[in-house]
């Protein structure tokens, strides 16, 4: 069965090895391949699967794209650990080795802007979660008439709005601080519970760029935040390679050649 490359980010050449248990997507271990000074990390993949029908039949199967995006994402967090990444979209594949040659050329300019931009950063996220629980007044004692079941849903509507007021407060003000301790700052749209399995209503979801050096600083930041409001709940993930500031539009990376 023949195979497709696949493309998981673009860097400049680095001296350390990655790890050598990492494996990418589809089981296959990534590879370099240089031109012009620039390096794509690449691994082989099935036809049979990255093909363009059966890639889109694939992508609309949760547990094969939860799969595939976890191993693309243990090739990037093996990249970030020695170098500065720019990561390509997830399944972004090629014919052969011409094609990703070509692909490098033609965005050469922006990948080196990009990446002497990034060198030396990483993104932290920050997402702050408002407990449902806290938000929600205690059971009151059965209404004696409709009056009183009227006056008791104006309560609990108050005391909930009370509560997200709070919270939305707290998440502007930890965002502003943050910002202020990071080089640049991304507003994401708040997650959907019943895709990211967290309780709670999220009220804050953000990246931070900033540098490995102040990385520690910024840490402890957010850790002094963490017990600031009862019944919210800050999240702090990272480093990661930094997705949210690459700047690469969703259909300029050359993910498909004609006929692939």
């Amino acid at each position: 069965m023949s195979g497709l490359r696949y493309v998981y980010a673009v860097c400049r050449p680095f001296g350390a090895p990655l790890q050598a248990d990492v494996t990418g997507v589809a089981g296959a271990p990534p590879g370099l391949l240089t031109h012009n000074g620039l390096v794509a990390v690449v691994s082989t993949v099935p036809e049979r699967d990255f093909a363009e029908e059966p890639l889109r039949r694939h992508l609309e199967d949760l547990d094969w794209l939860s799969d595939t995006a976890r191993a693309h994402q243990s090739v990037i967090d093996a990249l970030t650990a020695v170098t500065t990444p720019l990561p390509l979209r997830l399944a972004t594949v090629f014919r052969d080795d011409s094609g990703v040659r070509s692909m490098m050329e033609a965005r050469e300019d922006a990948f080196r802007r990009t990446l002497d931009r990034l060198d030396g950063r990483v993104e932290w996220g920050v997402k702050v979660y408002a407990d449902s629980d806290q938000a929600e007044a205690a059971e009151p004692a059965k209404p004696a008439s409709g009056r009183d079941y009227l006056r008791q849903r104006r309560m609990r509507s108050r005391s909930q709005d009370a509560m997200w007021e709070k919270a939305e407060k707290f998440a502007r003000r930890l965002h502003d601080g943050l910002s202020a301790h990071a080089e640049d700052a991304r507003l994401h749209a708040p997650q959907n519970a019943a895709i990211s399995r967290q309780s709670g209503r999220n009220v804050l979801n953000a990246a931070y760029l900033v540098p490995r050096s102040d990385s520690e600083a910024f840490v402890e930041l957010v850790d002094r935040t963490k017990d600031d409001e009862p019944g919210l709940r800050v999240e702090l993930t990272g480093p990661w390679a930094a997705y949210s500031f690459a700047g690469l539009d969703d259909d300029a990376d050359g993910s498909r050649e004609a006929g692939l």
